[in-house]
Parts: C-alpha cells; sequence; structure tokens
C-alpha cells in the first residue's frame, strides 16, 4: 500500500493502482450506477492529455522527458492497455472533475514508471502539475464529451445508410406484390409492398443524413478555455496551438470555439444531436411497430410478410414464434427517448458560467448511440433482410377488401361507388362480383379500368 494526500488528509492506495487519492475519493462518493465512464470518453481525455503535453512541450512549459514519458503512458492507454483502471461512476458530481482526474493519476503514474519511479512518487511526474498543465476540468471533458460523441455518432450514420440500402432492396423486390393500403388501420387504396418498403427507407435516409451533418455541431471545442472559457492560467501559444495538435491526433476536423465562454457553459449542441437520435429513435419504433402489424398471425392476423424466425416464442403455447427483434427495436427506441429527456433536462439546469450536470449528458448521449448502434445491426441482419412476402395472402386480402372500388369514382361517381362498397362488406362479395351481379360495369369494361388503376409512385416509373 501506498499513502496519499489532498486537501482533505490521507488515503492508502493499493500499490497495484494506477490511479489515485482523487479517484478513490471520487470511488467511494459515487457507487450510483456502478458503470465506468464510457471506454470512448476515456479515449478522448487521454487523446486531450497527449495534444496538451506535446503542446505544452513546444511551447517550452514542460521538459522533454516529462513530456515524452506523458505522451508514451497516452498511447499505451489508447492501445487499450489500463482499461481496468478507470473507474469513476458515469454520474459524479464535480461537472467531470473525477473523471479528469481518474486520467491525470493514471496517465501520471505511468509516466512515472516509465521514468524509472514508482508509482504515488508524483515529485516526478505530478497528475495536476504536469498532466494537466494548462487545462481545467472545464475545458478537458467538454471537447472530450464532443471527441468522443463525433467517434460513436459516425458508425451510427453508416448504420441508417446500410438500413436504408435493406430497405431499397426490399422495395425492388416487392415492386409488384399488390396490397391493400390502409388509412386509420382501415382498407384504402392499393399499394405495393416495395412502396410500403420504400417509403421507409426515406425516413431512415432522412435519419442517415441528420445525423451526418449534425458533427458538424460538435467540432466546436473549447480546450484552452480552461476553467470558465477565458483561458485563465494557459499561454496564448498554448491556446492557439493545442487545437492543431489535437485535430492531427484524432484526425476530426476540430476547430476551437470563436466564443469558449459559451462553449464551455452552453450545452444546446448536445441537446439537439440527442433531438436528431431521438427523431431516428421515432422512425425506427414507428417502422418495428409497423413491420411487426403487418406480420401479424400467421392465421389471425394480416400475415402479409413473414419475419425470419429467430427463437421459440412462448413456454406454454408450442409453435408460437414472436416478433422479437421488430419488439427490441421498439424498447431500444423508448429507452432512446427517454434518454434525451434526461440530457433536455440537463442542459437547461446549468448556471452562470458552467454545467455542472455534463456528466449525465455524456452518459445519456453515449449510451443513445451504443444502443443505436447495437439495434440497427440486429435489425438488419436478423429482421430486414430476411423479410418475405406472402404474395398470395396480400393478393386474397385485396380481392376481398373494398379498395378497389376507388378507382370506380371516375367512371361510375362517387355516390353510386359508395354504394359498390356498401355491397361488398353486405355480402362479402368482391367488388368485381357485385359489378357483373347489379350488371354496373360488364366484364371488359371492368378489367380495362383495373387494369389501368395507377399504382405508382410519382418519379418512380415502373413500379406496379
Amino acid at each position: 500500500m501506498r499513502i496519499e494526500s489532498d486537501m482533505l488528509g490521507e488515503l492508502e492506495i493499493d500499490d497495484n493502482c494506477y490511479f489515485g487519492i482523487h479517484t478513490k475519493r471520487a470511488l467511494d462518493n459515487f457507487p450510483i450506477t456502478k458503470r465506468p465512464i464510457h471506454w470512448e470518453l476515456v479515449k478522448a481525455i487521454v487523446i486531450v492529455k497527449k495534444a496538451a503535453a506535446i503542446t505544452n512541450h513546444l511551447t517550452g512549459l514542460l521538459n522533454s522527458d516529462i513530456a515524452c514519458s506523458i505522451v508514451k503512458a497516452c498511447d499505451e492507454i489508447l492501445l487499450g492497455n489500463f482499461f481496468d483502471q478507470f473507474i469513476v461512476d458515469c454520474l459524479q458530481g464535480g461537472a467531470g472533475t473525477s473523471a479528469n482526474m481518474n486520467v491525470n493519476e493514471v496517465v501520471a503514474n505511468r509516466a512515472i514508471e516509465i521514468l524509472g519511479g514508482n508509482k504515488g512518487e508524483y515529485h516526478i511526474v505530478h497528475p495536476i502539475d504536469h498532466v494537466n498543465m494548462s487545462q481545467s476540468t472545464n475545458d478537458v471533458f467538454p471537447t472530450s464529451v464532443r471527441i468522443a460523441a463525433i467517434n460513436l455518432l459516425r458508425p451510427v450514420s453508416e448504420k441508417f445508410a446500410q438500413l436504408q440500402a435493406s430497405l431499397q432492396e426490399k422495395e425492388d423486390e416487392f415492386s409488384n406484390v399488390l396490397k391493400v393500403g390502409r388509412t386509420q388501420l382501415q382498407d384504402a387504396v392499393p399499394v405495393t409492398l416495395g412502396q410500403e418498403f420504400g417509403a421507409w427507407a426515406q425516413a431512415f435516409a432522412r435519419d442517415r443524413w441528420r445525423i451526418y451533418k449534425v458533427e458538424e455541431r460538435l467540432r466546436q471545442v473549447n480546450i484552452g478555455g480552461t476553467a470558465v472559457g477565458t483561458g485563465i492560467n494557459a499561454e496564448k501559444k498554448y491556446i492557439f496551438n493545442v487545437i492543431e495538435k489535437l485535430r492531427e491526433i484524432t484526425g476530426i476536423g476540430l476547430a476551437r470555439s470563436e466564443y469558449m465562454i459559451d462553449c464551455t457553459q452552453n450545452c444546446d449542441v448536445f441537446v439537439e444531436v440527442s433531438g436528431l437520435l431521438k427523431t431516428s429513435a421515432v422512425n425506427l419504433s414507428k417502422v418495428s411497430s409497423d413491420i411487426r402489424l403487418l406480420s401479424s398471425g400467421p392465421i389471425a392476423g394480416l400475415g402479409e410478410i413473414n419475419l425470419p424466425p429467430v427463437q421459440a416464442g412462448s413456454s406454454i403455447m408450442p409453435g408460437k414464434v414472436n416478433p422479437v427483434i421488430a419488439e427490441a427495436v421498439n424498447q431500444a427506441a423508448f429507452q432512446i427517448m427517454s434518454n434525451d429527456f434526461a440530457i433536455t433536462l440537463a442542459a437547461q439546469s446549468g448556471q452562470l458560467e458552467l454545467n455542472a450536470f455534463l456528466p449525465v449528458i455524456a452518459h445519456n448521449l453515449f449510451e443513445m448511440l451504443d444502443i443505436l448502434n447495437n439495434t440497427l445491426s440486429i435489425f438488419i441482419e436478423k429482421c430486414i433482410k430476411g423479410i418475405s412476402a406472402d404474395i398470395s395472402r396480400c393478393s386474397e386480402l385485396l380481392e376481398k377488401s373494398f379498395t378497389l372500388v376507388t378507382a370506380l369514382t371516375g367512371h361510375i361517381g362517387y355516390d353510386r361507388a359508395s354504394e359498390v362498397s356498401k355491397s361488398c362488406i353486405k355480402t362479402s362479395k368482391t367488388v368485381r362480383e357485385v359489378l357483373l351481379s347489379e350488371n354496373i360495369l360488364d366484364k371488359a369494361e371492368i378489367d380495362k379500368i383495373f387494369d389501368t388503376v395507377s399504382i405508382t409512385t410519382p418519379g418512380i416509373p415502373g413500379k406496379k
């Protein structure tokens, strides 16, 4: 064991631990979720530490040995080492100070070892004086949250592109499958099954584009602003150069905020990002609900599409197979919508020069992105790609419905067409049968009308 001290006193730290007294106090103070900060956030903070060390050295504030040891320690962490040393809870007081200090201490103690010292010998490399030089939690943590969010956004945007493509493949596959179109869950007009899938694809195309574009909002960072965005305790040369190093290391087109005080205290950007993720969740929920409805049955439901079976559906009802993937997508969407509300509450609750609730914003935002990334994968692979059409069922329901009567209004008038639909419902006859039995039209006229019914989508010629 080793003894470390801070302004509150002393604590024993296990010699095997790379974290120190500040992390230990946070571990004791915040046993809330028992979930550590997101690994992408850890990596982003480490990247900031690396960029700061390089810049501080180039500025003449940090000697070569200390700077090189810090950079090497950061590189080792970025390779996945010391994963188990980042232990502070994702929900923590202090606006992210505990997360920042956890990284400072692990980097410092590893750097000390690199220089031949023992963990805790902070006269060699100090967590604050050296690793945190020219920085504050208040510029490190918001900058890191933005970097981590961008890295998590990109695969989600790509997954939405894949979902769009998968649905468009089904749109083409089902382009000739005629079926009943429904409004307000009532029979309406004929459509193709392909058109339904095409409409879903368009919704996700918008989601993909919105998520892709919102990255621009996250690229403005307040690194160099230190405590409240004024840059106190940081030299101008550092402030102007650290962003260049950060951009070089991350490969992201980051830019120093033109008004770092704004970027330090206001979290509306995260609300905007969260809102777009919520929007995509709304679309996911709506489409998965549609899919569940269209696949209901197999005998007593709509049964127009078949979902790939992935597991037995019941512990008591033999042979039952449930739409579990679509149900999981619904639940993921509900969770994402809830996360958005937490982010909204936290963003509006910031006061004056700092938002102390950025940890809960970060936690919920990263959870949304993880859920979306994982959900989209199973939705595409275990549901969408395996959907097949029950063509005979679609044809049967279309023939038995009165949806084709809409095509008659231009030939026999709305009122008379309404009488035909009433007869269909009353007698259980098809539209064709009613027209013939009541001598409204002859067979040749009926065939001509129905053969020329336009159910093409404007702008997509040939899809009938």
